[in-house]
């Protein structure tokens, strides 16, 4: 059947909803071979992925994913009062493959959300089109990746924040794991990582490479059930909330989407060169987060309180920007952000290996 799809988005034709499901399924049951998925995923890339296409794809990961069980509440998207302690996961989480070459931003700003009192689940991968992933940074910060998915429960329930290493969850990925590889490009399974959070994630910061993309992927989240969630593309091809200009932002509340651009001196923050946030290699970005949740000043600290400040949005407890901004800094400053830090490290570090 793969052919058939991949003929049909050659031509330049988008998929439906079933179409792509069918082709997931048969890319995540080994079924196709690796020049079959690396065509696939070129040919859409070329074509440009649409929302059915995504939507379809991320169902059936979703589906094959091991699932983390919180016991987190569904929650009514028309409802105002929401207890933040019972029924919001967050995850922050990038695409990767932006090649801006920033520090682990959504890493920093998971720890700092964390730190005021939002339950997290940080989804993510090592690196693969970027230079360091989020499962780099962590292991370099001195957190266990590889724990049974209990732990990673009981962590988000004790501790209030847990890593979810995507290869424990998402084995039938290992199939597209060569072709993803080998190609080299952005392709939809940069987009995919972000959408299949095992945990049920119901509020999102979620960035992306291309500022086309932020409406896209807001509108795949709302047909997925998320709650709330900020999509976010800085100016150029940052994928989180940029200081260095614009950000483009798709915000999804209430079941709508709206989109809309801002930039940093809107809330009092310099504007500054890409260089002052580029990061490097894990070891690197490590001791940049373990600066910021320790007190540090610059562009980097102030680029994690601009993306807290969204997590804390979408996770309720803040109205607007710059009350967010505030929080965060109050959280870094106490010294409660970078506790969770050492607290997930210590607790990790006592886990056995996963049984995965």
């Amino acid at each position: 059947m793969i052919k058939k799809y991949i003929s049909k988005v050659v031509r330049g034709n988008d998929l439906s909803v079933e179409e792509m499901k069918f082709a997931m399924e048969e890319i995540m049951a080994g079924h196709a071979t690796p020049a079959q998925i690396g065509s696939f995923v070129t040919a859409l890339r070329m074509k440009g992925e649409t929302v059915n296409e995504i939507s379809g794809a991320a169902m059936v990961m979703r589906e094959k994913a091991l699932k983390v069980d919180l016991s987190n509440h569904q929650v009514n998207i028309d409802r105002d009062e929401i207890n933040i302690e019972d029924e919001t996961i967050l995850d922050t989480c990038g695409t990767g493959g932006d090649g801006t070459n920033t520090f682990n931003v959504s890493t920093a700003t998971a720890f700092v959300a964390a730190g005021a009192g939002v339950k997290v689940a940080k989804h993510g991968n090592r690196a693969v089109s970027s230079r360091c992933g989020s499962a780099d940074v962590l292991e370099s910060l001195g957190v266990k990746l590889d724990i049974a998915i209990s732990d990673v429960e009981r962590s988000i329930k004790e501790i209030g924040i847990g890593f979810l290493y995507a290869p424990i969850y998402h084995g039938a990925m290992k199939y597209a794991a060569g072709p993803r590889r080998e190609i080299g490009l952005r392709t939809i399974f940069n987009l995919l990582g972000p959408l299949t959070n095992p945990a049920g994630a119901s509020a999102q910061v979620l960035g992306v490479y291309d500022q086309a993309l932020t409406e896209k992927l807001a509108h795949v989240l709302k047909r997925l059930g998320s709650r709330e969630a900020f999509v976010v593309c800085g100016e150029g091809t940052f994928d989180e909330i940029s200081i260095c200009g614009p950000t483009r932002l798709s915000h999804l509340k209430r079941g709508t989407v709206r989109t809309f651009y801002m930039a940093p001196e809107e809330f009092g923050l310099r504007r500054v060169h890409p260089d002052d946030v580029r990061g490097g290699d894990a070891r690197q970005n490590a001791d940049i987060i373990r600066e910021i949740l320790g007190g540090g000043k610059g562009a980097r600290r102030d680029m994690v309180l601009l993306n807290s400040a969204a997590a804390f949005m979408v996770a309720g407890l803040d109205t607007d920007f710059e009350t967010g901004i505030e929080r965060a800094k109050e959280t870094i400053d106490s010294g409660r952000a970078g506790k969770k830090l050492d607290s997930l490290v210590s607790f990790t570090r006592q886990c056995g290996l996963s049984v995965l």
